[in-house]
């Protein structure tokens, strides 16, 4: 996943934080410079650090309010500057001038959102909640300004290059969908909302990261655990100790609905403990329940489409996106559900027939599905999860397989640093070099779930690269494995393998970034595109040369037995009708959020949720979606609204160009070098339709896609 700002300021970072304006009747003021109370605050100027990576080591709590202060105050006077600029409006003047803008205030808020995503505390969720409203106000401010509108819109294209042509385009569009061409009154409505929304939206993030730390499920009798290895057992042991209940064991709550400890868990009373804990988490009634928050974002944003000339939100969010209305990409999705239904039924049925054979004398549940879909993995191609998970210890994944694919592919080489503040002991840093032996990027990793973590696995920037600004990339990927107990190893799944293969897929897209201007840097492109390199990168994780580098046991150091491989190989399509639904079924149903055209469609949270499912034949009740609806943080916290489609979208792209590699030689530098030259360099500065096009020579083909889930031959 590609990180996006929790208060909803994705577009403004992608314009630099140039989201200050003024109403035409304010005059210009001087731009004010930080006085002698601020000098010890390390936002107050670029980090001495390589690469202006941030200084941990300085940076404290009480530094982010009152750099958003003087920040705020800054960017206002340079906007006002911009906009009331007497002279004839240019390129340079207008635009260029923006993209150099609120270089403070970005530099405390992008920081500020990376640790309320990945080591919040009370303070720092306070001053969440206080300042999304004021940061909306900000970028409205610019956005519904009409004098700044009409210069922009006065630009000549003229003798601009390509991709000052494409920053033009993009603030051009930008302005008209966020509302500069309203009336004056309904820029005072929107203004309203977006404060509303913004505020919400972070209330939201915040109930949910305390309903997943308040959710785990706490058991006194170790043999409640029977299954789990004796290090899962040891770690359960240490997070109950942590939690101030000693002698128990605390089993906490990952982000999604099915928990990756479900498979192994031999008691059945267990499984349907940790599974009900998961699916009710948000909705118990106390301080935690998110429903009423929904039901009041959900009316906000229609109301917000509505005033801005649309039937929904999602048509209004769609309008820069690769799939450009609602209709796209629900065709897409459709496309995908039946035939992932009708897998899904059968996989059902072998469970069911499996549990009779053992003679259960049970129906099959949610929380039975994969402790059963392991066996009859087993049974099937023979593949025990249990062997597999010694050969991929989490760090020789890292350096040996991912970091590994992207040598031989792109010629990409990783230094492990232990100069550079962090900021928790957990994470560690790596610099990163080119082909030719230049430094291009600072890597951060932060691999381990904490109370204090937003739950999930995410990329994000702590310095975007832009040539303007003389920047370069400082990235940092964030996942939730549980932290093994001291001295043992951290033992992961196969499918958590592809999740560091695909996360750092978002990474090699923003160290690859080559633009002028930091607002079409890197992965600032539209959420359906964003997703196709990281998944692409995860297909590295079964290459026969990657695989055989770092699939080596904990132990033994002896590579994995190419029986086990074989095994892996013939077992990728199982299980798929599931995951494929659980997957598709989220995307409806967020899209039915966002589709609604009249208020009173939008009934309690989960009379809405069910109505979906059943809507579009998501009827197989052991199989719940990805994400319930009130712990759905893509939609209502992360960003995502009306966009949980572009999985599958990007998955279209993916699958089509990852057949155009294995034609094509596979993991060979000339296919690297084409893949960076055509699709991670150039970030949003070209249709990217047609970035696509150039590197397969055909337009996005979706066989490829139902062929590698195995729904068609």
């Amino acid at each position: 996943m590609k990180k996006i700002s929790s208060v909803l300021l994705i577009s403004a970072l992608a314009f630099n934080q140039s989201c200050t304006t003024m109403k035409s009747t304010e005059t210009q003021k001087e731009v004010p410079t930080p006085d002698a109370s601020l000098s010890s605050n390390p936002f107050m100027k670029k980090s001495k650090l390589q690469y202006e990576a941030p200084e941990f080591d300085k940076i404290k709590d009480e530094h982010f309010k009152p750099a958003f202060d003087f920040g705020l105050k800054q960017h206002d006077a340079e906007i006002l500057k911009i906009a009331n600029n007497p002279e004839a409006p240019t390129f340079d003047n207008t635009l260029v001038a923006l993209e150099k803008s609120g270089e403070i205030l970005k530099r405390a808020m992008i920081v500020f959102s990376n640790l309320t995503s990945a080591n919040t505390n009370p303070t720092l969720q306070a001053l969440d909640e206080e300042y999304a409203p004021i940061f909306a106000a900000h970028s409205d401010k610019m956005y519904l300004n009409e004098n700044l509108y009409k210069r922009i819109k006065a630009i000549p294209e003229n003798g601009l290059d390509s991709e000052s042509k494409r920053l033009l385009q993009y603030y051009k569009q930008n302005f008209e969908i966020a509302g500069a061409n309203l009336s004056a009154a309904d820029k005072e409505k929107l203004k309203q909302i977006n404060q509303e929304l913004a505020s919400l939206s972070t209330q939201y993030s915040n109930k949910l990261l305390e309903a997943r730390k308040q959710g785990g499920v706490f058991f006194s009798d170790v043999k409640e655990l029977d299954g789990l290895s004796a290090d899962e057992i040891a770690a359960a042991a240490s997070d109950a100790k942590n939690a101030g209940k000693p002698g128990q064991y605390l089993l906490a709550l990952q982000n999604t609905t099915q928990q990756p400890l479900l498979q192994n868990l031999k008691n059945r009373s267990t499984r349907e403990k940790l599974f009900k804990a998961s699916w009710t988490r948000a909705e118990k009634g106390d301080g935690n329940d998110t429903r009423e928050t929904i039901e009041k974002l959900a009316k906000l944003r229609l109301k917000k489409a509505q005033i801005l000339g649309k039937k929904s939100f999602a048509e209004w969010k769609l309008q820069d996106q690769m799939a450009k209305t609602p209709e796209a990409a629900t065709h897409l999705m459709n496309q995908i559900a039946t035939p992932a239904v009708e897998t899904a039924t059968r996989e059902a049925k072998d469970i069911q027939d499996l549990i009779d054979q053992q003679n259960g004398g049970f129906k099959v549940e949610p929380w039975d599905w994969n402790f059963y879909a392991e066996q009859v993995r087993k049974a099937k191609f023979d593949l025990d999860e249990s062997e597999i998970k010694p050969y991929f210890e989490i760090t020789t994944v890292l350096e040996k397989g991912v970091f590994f694919a992207a040598e031989k592919f792109y010629g990409l080489t990783f230094k492990k640093r232990t100069d550079l503040p962090v900021y928790h002991p957990d994470v560690v840093t790596y610099e990163v070099f080119d082909h030719d032996g230049k430094s291009i990027a600072i890597y951060y990793l932060d691999f381990y779930t904490r109370d204090s973590k937003n739950g999930g696995a995410w990329m994000s920037n702590f310095v975007e690269q832009s040539y303007l600004l003389g920047t370069k990339p400082v990235i940092v990927n964030c996942y939730n494995y549980q932290k093994p107990a001291p001295g043992k190893p951290s033992l992961i799944s196969f499918d958590d393998v592809s999740t560091i293969f695909h996360e750092f897929g978002h990474s090699i897209h923003g160290m690859f970034a080559s633009q002028k201007y930091p607002s079409l840097s890197g992965t600032n492109v539209p959420r359906d595109f964003v997703e196709f390199p990281s998944q692409i990168n995860e297909h590295w994780a079964l290459d026969p040369v990657v695989l055989k580098n770092y699939a080596l046991h904990y132990e033994t150091k002896q590579p994995i037995p190419q029986t086990l491989v074989d095994k892996i190989k013939k077992a990728s399509t199982f299980n798929q009708g599931y995951m494929t639904t659980e997957l598709v079924s989220a995307a409806e149903l967020d899209m039915d959020w966002h589709t609604v055209t009249n208020e009173s469609e939008l009934i309690p949270v989960l009379d809405f949720e069910k109505q979906s499912l059943a809507k579009h034949g998501f009827t197989l009740a052991t199989v719940p979606p990805r994400y319930h609806t009130p712990y759905f943080a893509h939609i209502w916290g992360g960003g995502y609204s009306a966009g949980y489609y572009a999985y599958l979208w990007s998955e279209t792209l993916d699958n089509d160009a990852w057949e155009w590699i294995k034609d094509n030689g596979g993991l060979t530098r000339e296919n690297g070098d084409r893949f960076r030259k055509y699709i991670l360099s150039v970030g949003n500065s070209v249709d990217l339709n047609q970035a696509f096009r150039d590197f397969t020579g055909h337009d996005p083909d979706i066989k490829p896609l139902l062929r590698n889930r195995g729904f068609i031959k």
